[in-house]
């Protein structure tokens, strides 16, 4: 009997057969009944439906984020560990995966880790910090942010289930085509790839349109744009690089399913398709996207050396010019991702000139940094170590960037290590050494207790040190011809090079062993680190205004701003204490289950499409949409904290 308008495709053929990948598809499940065995044992389930899955809280959220990130930091981290280890042990005979298993592990890797890693610690420290920032009770639209979390946390689900079920992509981590097509992949890899990518993306589309509705609407009063902290600033250009970008990957990889399921030819050469068009699209969403992730990273940077450096943050005007700057540079350079594909010397020179334009406001921002702490009263606590070890790591990645903005340069390293250490300069650099600073900084906002001092810079110490041994010998290596994404190499000269950047990697990986201990002891120790100011860092801005953990409402009183860096002159002119009458009734939403079942729906929506399921891509289409309509017509959205209630709340939560 034909069963295949039940179960499409799904055929025992796709269990895992590799050693590699059948130890990751058992250990899985085996971690995931674990949890939910533990759960069920201390009795959290109703604690966690309640706190945790149902939560509107931004701040609630914004930990699942992070939570998820470095979950998915460690599964990245043991791709990447996996990946060196093979390259520099392959010539001595010994081969921890073939070629296939290879090409899954690193596509896998560069997926996770800008997907899953990259974007939701940039939107966890966003929905922790920013609505506390602006004087907001919450962002613009709760609802909308836990529709997207959810969505995100589902893609997450789709990526990592291909371990167990059915292989992953073999055709890079921006997938292009012919390699992805069904001449070359006609298996569910792909696909998986396709839909954990698109609905996370379409979840990180909407935080876009979330947060910058956010930043625009729910400023406190009197906080003008030029009066708003820079991290803001940096957010509000990376939300609209979000809102312009992620349409563009949502209709790429639109097309390219539509390329494998439904017989179409956007991206093939039959029937009029070019192949060169999707790799064109995927870096007008690529490049920006770089940006995307690292101009947060700026604007807590920018934070962080202003407090610590006790003084204001030099050339506030400049540091917005040159977000301002980079946001519209950053989709004027993304040819430069294929000089070496025959654009020609005129295309070529202008991306060129371009890329090397856009490292100026890059560059402005680090002297604005180094002009703060100039004179300044420097305190080096862990979240300054972290800055600092980011000046050194993204400076070597800039320079190698306009390196490599240069055409005749570019063909020569473009297809080698060279570029895997720049680009891992520029995200690791950058990017992680800019989240890991602000989890050092916002945690006791969010936990009510810092994070272990020492341990934190040890982690720091630690993953430059690493950074450093992995990373150079691979610009070592290609500027030798060593090629990327090969698993073996003929040469036994390179071998010294490789075997030193897997131990750079597995430095890296105590850095973030150390980071993990500094957490838990920092749990266990939490009464001795316990923060009972609300402001143990003698912050600048409207955060460090309320008690630590920050209270659910955020703000008893709505804050009124009549300058930048409010709080520090707040507390230069005696902080008055608030009366009775101050306290106002607010609303603020209430839990809903809503956003899980839509996300939920949708994960299915990708399940069926992966493996030809029409009847349930059909059915939880409709279930999706029934959602969508119910919440539009459901009125019952909020509750009312009275002025009493509030007032009791508030003088509770600064005892």
């Amino acid at each position: 009997m034909d069963w295949s308008w039940l179960i499409g495709r799904l055929s025992p053929e796709y269990l895992p057969k590799d050693p590699v990948t059948l130890g990751a598809a058992i250990g899985m499940p085996i971690a995931i009944i674990g949890i939910l065995l533990a759960i069920t044992y201390f009795k959290k389930w109703s604690y966690i439906w309640n706190e945790w899955v149902t939560t509107l809280d931004a701040k609630k959220i914004g930990i699942m984020y992070m939570g998820i990130a470095i979950l998915m930091l460690l599964r990245g981290g043991a791709d990447a560990l996996m990946l060196r280890a093979q390259t520099a042990l392959a010539q001595t005979g010994i081969e921890l995966f073939n070629t296939q298993t290879f090409q899954e592990v690193f596509t896998a890797h560069g997926s996770i880790m800008i997907f899953f890693v990259g974007m939701g610690a940039m939107f966890g420290l966003i929905n922790m910090a920013l609505p506390l920032m602006l004087g907001a009770r919450d962002v613009a639209y709760p609802f909308l942010n836990s529709v997207s979390f959810w969505l995100f946390f589902a893609g997450m689900v789709i990526i990592n289930a291909s371990l167990v079920f059915g292989g992953f992509s073999n055709g890079g981590w921006l997938g292009y085509p012919p390699l992805t097509g069904l001449e070359y992949n006609p298996g569910p890899g792909v696909d998986y790839w396709i839909w954990a990518l698109q609905i996370a993306g379409i979840g990180s589309l909407l935080s876009g349109i979330n947060f910058t509705v956010t930043i625009l609407k729910n400023r406190a009063p009197g906080m003008t744009l030029m009066k708003m902290p820079i991290f803001a600033w940096s957010v509000l250009v990376a939300m609209v690089l979000v809102m312009l970008a992620f349409p563009v990957l949502t209709a790429t990889l639109g097309m390219l399913a539509l390329d494998r399921v439904a017989g179409m030819h956007f991206f093939t050469s039959d029937a009029g398709g070019n192949p060169m068009m999707y790799i064109n699209l995927i870096w007008a969403w690529g490049h920006p996207e770089v940006y995307i992730l690292v101009l947060p990273a700026f604007g807590i940077f920018s934070e962080i050396v202003a407090t610590f450096a006790r003084k204001r943050l030099f050339g506030y005007t400049t540091m917005v010019a040159a977000l301002i700057a980079i946001m519209f540079l950053s989709f004027v350079v993304w040819q430069h991702h294929f000089f070496t594909m025959g654009a020609g010397a005129n295309v070529n020179a202008f991306f060129g000139i371009m890329t090397m334009i856009i490292a100026i406001p890059t560059g402005v921002k680090l002297f604005n940094w180094i002009f703060t702490m100039y004179k300044g009263r420097t305190k080096f606590t862990a979240p300054m170590i972290w800055f600092m070890c980011f000046a050194v790591t993204f400076t070597i990645g800039g320079v190698t960037g306009v390196l490599m903005a240069v055409p005749a340069l570019d063909f020569q390293v473009h297809n080698t290590m060279f570029l895997v250490a720049h680009f891992h300069n520029v995200i690791i650099g950058g990017v992680l050494f800019g989240y890991f600073a602000g989890i050092y900084y916002w945690w006791p906002k969010l936990f009510g207790f810092t994070l272990h001092d020492g341990l934190g810079k040890l982690s720091a110490y630690a993953w430059q040190v690493g950074f450093i041994l992995a990373f150079i010998p691979l610009y070592i290596l290609g500027l030798m011809g060593a090629a990327r994404r090969i698993n073996t190499y003929d040469d036994p000269s390179w071998v010294p090079l490789f075997i030193v950047s897997g131990v750079g990697v597995g430095v890296i990986g105590i850095g973030a062993g150390l980071m993990i201990l500094s957490m838990v002891y920092s749990i266990w120790k939490r009464k001795k680190l316990a923060d009972t100011t609300g402001d143990p860092w003698d912050g600048r801005t409207l955060e460090w205004s309320v008690p630590s953990p920050a209270p659910f409402y955020n703000f008893a009183i709505t804050p009124t701003v009549t300058r930048r860096d409010e709080w520090w002159y707040r507390k230069k002119d005696g902080v008055a204490q608030p009366k009775r009458e101050d306290y106002k009734d607010i609303e603020l939403p209430k839990n809903t289950a809503e956003g899980v079942y839509i996300a939920i729906a949708t994960g299915m929506i990708g399940f069926g499409f992966i493996w030809h399921i029409w009847w349930m891509v059909a059915v939880a289409l409709i279930v999706v949409i029934a959602f969508v309509i119910r919440r539009s017509f459901n009125d019952d959205t909020e509750y009312t904290i009275t002025a009493d209630e509030l007032y009791q709340l508030d003088r509770k939560a600064r005892a």
